[in-house]
């Protein structure tokens, strides 16, 4: 039995998460912090395969759709038809193939395949600023300097780059094929203004388990006028509309016309000539982290599998057209590729383009916006990817979750054109396959969508379900730089058993 600060307590089957704290960073009978962590995270983890709880491991692998800067509940799928005007706005709720659950007239398409999915409708928090730094990680608050921040050490690893930090322990390295991949751009750069936006990001686990970003290979085909206070200018936006030739590489690996994959061999072999002079190398973090960088990036330069996967110009015209000729639906497309081609998880962000404060931010012209530059791409991208990876026989082990940060007031505001502005009181999300149940609603907010009223949950619910469907204890410990122990999401989240099959 080992005994810490006086009180007995048994190793791996009896030591609790709080004790280990209590052992902070001193080496106890030769045994250190990080190896306390691994033998308490095994043996969590071996507890809970024992036991297969509710939908435990249940999804092979994951697809993220983040709608940026959060859309309403109520042009959504928690519309209040009775509410006054000024609260329900112009559009109407039609019937889905779900009983008893209508949704907004501008989704059509997800309106005949609502019996499949699982809709949450009573998240809330009190943080109703952006971004993807709150909702996707495990950490306890945010403020607007941390979310335009994305190095603020207050940060925790994005919901991606821990189950790749944990999947890459398990296997023991780095896997054959990307596991952690993010579409269509890298975050926040295609928006005006030099400061990127904090969130999809591996904080304190190291930049080699940050997402593999794509970048976007294609042109918009239609412009839409976009509101920014006083700023109105027209946009050419590919989440619009895009050509038919769009496509996607991985960001910063393509080769130069002039270097042959002859000539990467010969720098590569020079490379590990000047790496073997210089040993020290793998001895410390920085090292064993450049080695990683490198394998990583040699071996997606070669990937012919890779780029296969993400040329989306290889789909039938009907496919592609399923999925919307949207950079939205078209990045969808790319996600199924990838999952089938050996990607364990990705990332769809639908971002700002073109102008800070779009995306779903609709502070201005919300309805004009709402019609003519969101739904559609939503409608068609969600149901086209939910569809298909079930005509494929993808979708009962594919979890597909449709989120955001918070949802939108429920009184529309006075702004040009009429908009709302942010609110985390209650909001919804949209959940799939891989151990989802089908055909459910979860909670339920007030009559006019603002306060929850029924099965309350959070973000760090959401993300502990998240991690149970993947076969990750949530409830377990990741050592930071300093090998401190830090929480892969705070110990009072639960996993949400209501959205289980």
């Amino acid at each position: 039995m080992l005994r810490i600060l006086n009180t007995p307590r048994r190793l791996c089957t009896g030591l609790t998460r709080r004790e280990l704290l209590e052992a902070g960073g001193t080496s106890l009978l030769g045994i250190t912090l990080p190896q306390l962590l691994q033998a308490d995270a095994t043996a969590a983890e071996s507890k809970v395969v024992r036991a297969l709880p509710d939908g435990f491991g249940s999804a092979k692998r994951c697809i993220i759709l983040f709608l940026y800067g959060s859309p309403s509940q109520m042009e959504t799928v928690d519309m209040k038809p009775e509410a006054p005007v000024e609260i329900r706005g112009t559009m109407l709720p039609i019937a889905s193939s779900l009983p008893g659950l209508d949704i907004c007239e501008h989704m059509p398409r997800m309106a005949r395949m609502m019996d499949r999915v699982t809709v949450l409708r009573s998240i809330h928090h009190e943080y109703p600023i952006h971004g993807v730094a709150y909702a996707m990680t495990g950490t306890p608050a945010i403020d607007v300097n941390m979310e335009l921040s994305p190095t603020d050490p207050r940060h925790h690893p994005y919901f991606g780059s821990v189950v790749e930090y944990i999947d890459r322990g398990r296997r023991g390295g780095l896997a054959p094929f990307p596991q952690n991949v993010a579409l269509p751009f890298p975050f926040s750069t295609q928006r005006t203004g030099e400061v990127h936006r904090a969130g999809p990001y591996a904080s304190y686990l190291g930049t080699t388990f940050n997402p593999i970003w794509t970048e976007f290979l294609g042109a918009a085909d239609r412009s839409v006028y976009k509101t920014l206070r006083d700023m109105n200018v027209e946009v050419f936006d590919p989440y619009v509309g895009c050509k038919t030739d769009a496509s996607f590489r991985l960001a910063s690996t393509s080769l130069p016309e002039s270097l042959t994959l002859d000539r990467l061999d010969r720098r590569r072999s020079l490379l590990t000539q000047m790496n073997d002079v210089r040993r020290d190398l793998e001895t410390t973090d920085r090292g064993r982290s450049l080695n990683s960088f490198q394998q990583m990036a040699y071996s997606l330069l070669q990937s012919q599998a890779v780029s296969e996967a993400l040329d989306v110009r290889k789909e039938s015209a009907a496919t592609r057209e399923l999925y919307g000729m949207t950079l939205f639906g078209q990045s969808c497309l790319a996600a199924r590729r990838m999952i089938e081609a050996g990607t364990r998880l990705v990332s769809v962000f639908w971002d700002e383009y073109g102008l800070a404060g779009d995306a779903w931010d609709t502070h201005w012209n919300h309805f004009p916006r709402m019609t003519d530059q969101l739904l559609p791409g939503l409608d068609k991208g969600f149901s086209g990817l939910v569809l298909d990876l079930e005509q494929r026989g993808l979708l009962d082990d594919t979890l597909v979750v449709c989120i955001s940060e918070h949802g939108r007031t429920p009184k529309i505001n006075s702004a040009a054109g009429g908009g709302r502005d942010h609110w985390s009181q209650a909001y919804s999300a949209l959940f799939a396959g891989g151990g989802i149940a089908r055909g459910r609603v979860v909670g339920a907010t007030d009559k006019h969508a603002g306060e929850v009223v029924s099965n309350p949950v959070g973000p760090k619910d959401v993300l502990a379900t998240m991690y149970h469907l993947l076969g990750i204890e949530p409830h377990q410990f990741l050592p930071d730089k300093t090998g401190r122990p830090v929480p892969v999401v705070p110990e009072s989240s639960r996993v949400i058993h209501e959205m289980l099959a």
